[in-house]
C-alpha cells in the first residue's frame, strides 16, 4: 500500500475547508455547480469523461472563470469498447418499437460516442496544459506514465474503488486518495472489470474496510444525502464524504425537467440497477427505460458505451413527445431525500447539519 499521504490531511491537500465533496456527476454537472460548490467550502467536481478534449478545455475555463478555488476534473477509465455488429443490430431491432412509438425510427448504426481517458492522449494534454487541481478517475486507472505525468504536474489524484482489490491497485498506482463507492451509489459502479462477479459492498462496510487495510485516505460516497450520513462517514474514518444525488436537484445542474421533477416525486422512493441505457451497470431511478431492459425477452445491450448511443437517441425521441421517462435519470438509494437548493446554500445545510449530528454524538457520548 502507498503510504505517501497521511491520511489526517486529507482537506489541506485538496485544499478545502468542509469535508463535502460535489460527485462529478458527467452531464449533470456545470462550471455553475462545481464552482458554487467550490466557492462553499467543499470540492466541486466536473465530469468530462463523455466529453472530447476541447469541450473538457471549456468547461475548466468556464469554472476557473467562476472560482478561484480548487475542483475536480472527473474521467473515466474503462477499457474500450469492442463493436458488435450483429449484437448491435439485436438490440436495435429491439428498440425498434419503442422508437416507432416516439415517430422516430432507430439509428441505423451505433458508434463509441465518446473515448475512454486510457485512449485519449489529447485529454491528457488538456490536463497537463490547464493543470486542475484535481483529477479523478472512474472504472480503473490510466496507465502509470499517465500518473506519473499528472502528479509532474502537481494535480492530485482521486480514484473510486468498490472493493479491496481495486483500493490495492489505487494505492499501488500513486493515487492520493481513494473514493469508497458503496452498492448505494446512483449513476455507474465503478467496478474495473464490469463482468466480474460484484461483491455489493455498502457505502459504510467499505470504507470501514478501506480505513483499516490502506494507508491512503478515503472518501465515502453512496447514498449519502444529508449531514447526519456525513457524520457517520467520518465516524468510521473517512476524511470526507462525496455527494452526488443530493446535489440533482440543484438549479445549477443542467438536468432536464422530466429528471427534476421525478428525484423529487414519487419516482425518487424505487431505484434499481439497469444496463440498458448505457451497457454498464449504473443505478437510476426505475423509469420506463430500467423497465424495458429488465424484461426476461429483451436481449443483451452492447458494450459501454456503444449502447449510450442508441439510449440517448430514444431518449430524444420520447422527450420530443413530452415521455421523459426514458432518460438516464441516475440516482442513489436515498434520492427522496433530495432537496432543490441552490448548491452553495445546500453546502451550507449541510455543513449545519454535519455539526448538530457530531454534536449529538458527543452529547449521547458524554
Amino acid at each position: 500500500m502507498n503510504e505517501r499521504t497521511d491520511k489526517r490531511m486529507l482537506l489541506p491537500l485538496l485544499g478545502i475547508q468542509k469535508p463535502i465533496i460535489q460527485a462529478p456527476m458527467a452531464g449533470v454537472s456545470t462550471p455553475a455547480l462545481a464552482a458554487a460548490v467550490s466557492n462553499a467550502g467543499g470540492l466541486g467536481s466536473l465530469g468530462v469523461g463523455a466529453m472530447n478534449a476541447a469541450g473538457a478545455r471549456k468547461v475548466i475555463k468556464e469554472t476557473r472563470a467562476l472560482t478561484d478555488k480548487p475542483f475536480n476534473i472527473n474521467v473515466f477509465c474503462h477499457r474500450p469498447a469492442q463493436a458488435d455488429e450483429a449484437l448491435d443490430r439485436q438490440w436495435l431491432n429491439w428498440l425498434a418499437p419503442y422508437f416507432e412509438k416516439y415517430g422516430a425510427a432507430p439509428p441505423t448504426s451505433l458508434s463509441e460516442i465518446y473515448k475512454s481517458f486510457v485512449a485519449d492522449p489529447a485529454m491528457l494534454d488538456v490536463f497537463l496544459e490547464e493543470k486542475p487541481a484535481i483529477v479523478s478517475f472512474h472504472f480503473g486507472l490510466p496507465s502509470a506514465d499517465v500518473i506519473a505525468e499528472l502528479r509532474r504536474a502537481g494535480i492530485k489524484l482521486l480514484a473510486s474503488a468498490t472493493n479491496l482489490d481495486e483500493a490495492a491497485q489505487v494505492a499501488e498506482a500513486g493515487v492520493d486518495a481513494i473514493v469508497a463507492q458503496g452498492i448505494e451509489a446512483g449513476g455507474h459502479r465503478g467496478t474495473f472489470e464490469p463482468d466480474a462477479s460484484e461483491d455489493g459492498l455498502g457505502v459504510f462496510a467499505l470504507t470501514s474496510l478501506l480505513v483499516r487495510e490502506c494507508q491512503l485516505p478515503v472518501i465515502a460516497a453512496g447514498g449519502i444525502m444529508d449531514g447526519a450520513g456525513i457524520a457517520a462517514a467520518l465516524a468510521l474514518g473517512a476524511q470526507a464524504a462525496q455527494l452526488g444525488t443530493a446535489f440533482v436537484a440543484c438549479p445549477e445542474t443542467s438536468i432536464d425537467e422530466g429528471y427534476h421533477c421525478a428525484i423529487l416525486a414519487g419516482a425518487a422512493r424505487r431505484t434499481t440497477f439497469t444496463t440498458a441505457i448505457s451497457g454498464r451497470v449504473a443505478r437510476s431511478m426505475v423509469n420506463r427505460f430500467t423497465t424495458l431492459g429488465s424484461d426476461a425477452r429483451a436481449p443483451k445491450p452492447p458494450a459501454y458505451p456503444i449502447a449510450y448511443d442508441a439510449g440517448k437517441a430514444l431518449h430524444a425521441a420520447a422527450k420530443a413527445t413530452g415521455e421523459y421517462g426514458y432518460g438516464a435519470q441516475w440516482a442513489g438509494q436515498a434520492a427522496a431525500l433530495a432537496r432543490s437548493l441552490p448548491a452553495g446554500e445546500l453546502v451550507a445545510q449541510l455543513e449545519r447539519e454535519l455539526k448538530e449530528s457530531i454534536g449529538q454524538l458527543q452529547r449521547f457520548a458524554g
